[in-house]
């Protein structure tokens, strides 16, 4: 199967119904084999987008990684940014936060891990929480402080949404680049990880009891999933729906809308000037003695 990104893109004002979206594709590759040289190309290539990001320094790419327990996260990152130069990448992650954090605008903590121009960076779990998390558990609303007049819940979530939409257009006018993934994990294969986990003893520290509890809430979080990746996804931040069943196939997902994502950039390497040629030449001459 050939790779196109745009079989996974949301398109902007989209209805999002994920029953209706796989949790599995035709695999883009025949073998074990195969697939880890295809990885192995992409991870050049990313490496060789990196470097060019870094010397053009006109734009940074900003990932965001959203999704149920065990879909995969931590891995499609793990292999797909292999071969990036860590000085020019980093990754945040975002769980409960601060009582320091929560005396702030819900995207506070996260837009002090922008990355600077020339630059990646990765979210795993991000500033969407606040529409998927916190919609699902409304309680956590009450630790946040929030003026009484904003918890009527249309207001609410129309308003977040709004925030999220302006916050990404001003980094997009600015030269971020932002790609969302939703690795979208079928409840059956959640099930069949958890159940590997608890077998599997060096796999035991990756469970806990609240990943049962927040299972019992499957319905309620694709319903947000679902207004959540309506609501945000726009041409310039594009919200993409992978496959995750198979982790494989999802890294290869993965690594190639990123890769179409630099693509799309336009970058070149500085131009030298006639001066600064006739500069390094009178270096060279030196070094030559």
């Amino acid at each position: 199967m050939k790779i196109r990104s745009k079989d996974f893109r949301v398109r902007e004002g989209d209805d999002v119904d994920l029953k209706k979206w796989p949790t599995s594709v035709h695999p883009a590759y025949k073998s074990k084999g195969q697939y880890e040289k295809i990885l192995e190309e992409h991870v050049a290539q990313l490496s060789d987008m990196q470097q060019l990001l870094y010397a053009s320094n006109r734009h940074a790419i900003l990932l965001i990684f959203q999704a149920m327990d065990a879909a995969g996260k931590d891995g499609a990152i793990r292999h797909v940014m292999s071969g990036v130069n860590p000085q020019g990448c980093q990754v945040f992650s975002f769980k409960h936060p601060s009582t320091a954090e929560l005396q702030h605008d819900f995207l506070w903590r996260t837009t002090r891990d922008l990355p600077e121009r020339g630059r990646i960076g990765i979210f795993n779990r991000s500033y969407y929480e606040e529409v998927l998390i916190v919609r699902v558990h409304p309680e956590i609303l009450q630790s946040e402080g929030l003026p009484d007049a904003t918890h009527d819940d249309k207001t609410l979530w129309h308003d977040r949404y709004r925030s999220i939409r302006n916050l990404e257009k001003h980094l997009n006018s600015n030269g971020t680049r932002i790609v969302k993934f939703f690795l979208h994990l079928s409840k059956e294969e959640q099930r069949r990880r958890f159940l590997a986990r608890i077998d599997e003893p060096e796999k035991n520290w990756k469970f806990s009891l609240a990943d049962i509890k927040e299972r019992k809430f499957w319905k309620q979080y694709m319903e947000a999933y679902e207004q959540c990746l309506g609501a945000t996804s726009t041409a310039g931040s594009p919200w993409y729906v992978v496959p995750a069943d198979d982790k494989d196939n999802a890294r290869l997902i993965v690594s190639q809308i990123v890769l179409d994502t630099f693509k799309g950039l336009n970058m070149a390497y500085p131009e030298t000037s006639a001066g600064r040629r006739q500069e390094l030449l009178a270096i060279r001459k030196r070094l030559e003695k």
